[in-house]
């Protein structure tokens, strides 16, 4: 019995395996977002998924399908020194489509953004979460399909 994986149901898999291993913090900054350091605001998780139910992402994933109709970015800070603001910036095929301003408040904070699919939003998607000078804290890759 012979049997025969597409190469996009492989690609699919190896996307997932790749993204969800990603950790939260850009490599080699791990001493950046350390917990030790009070004074500095520290992003805890980012993730992409298809809901958040009480204040938590639901149905983690990097490819969605434009059925759900919506896409959400999570993104929870622990510690928040002070109320600041960071950025989910939504990017399609690398142009900006949304940039949206989210607040944050002591002592940690979670919160989301989300974007209505459309027919036209097949394809590869990013959205950065960066602070108020425009450092990019984490990038979160994802793609939109049928």
């Amino acid at each position: 019995m012979s049997f025969k994986i597409s190469s996009k149901f492989l690609f699919v898999c190896l996307m997932i395996l790749f993204f969800l291993s990603s950790p939260a913090y850009p490599e080699g900054k791990r001493d950046y977002f350390s917990k030790g350091d009070s004074k500095r605001l520290t992003l805890l998780q980012a993730s992409m998924c298809e809901g958040v139910e009480n204040l938590l992402p639901r149905n983690r994933a990097i490819v969605f399908s434009i059925i759900n109709g919506k896409v959400f970015c999570y993104t929870s800070f622990d510690p928040v020194p002070e109320k600041v603001s960071i950025y989910h910036n939504w990017f399609y095929r690398d142009k900006l489509s949304t940039s949206i301003k989210l607040s944050l408040k002591p002592p940690r904070w979670a919160t989301y953004s989300s974007i209505k699919l459309r027919e036209s939003d097949k394809g590869p998607w990013r959205a950065e979460i960066t602070d108020k000078k425009g450092v990019i804290l984490h990038v979160l890759r994802f793609s939109i399909t049928d």
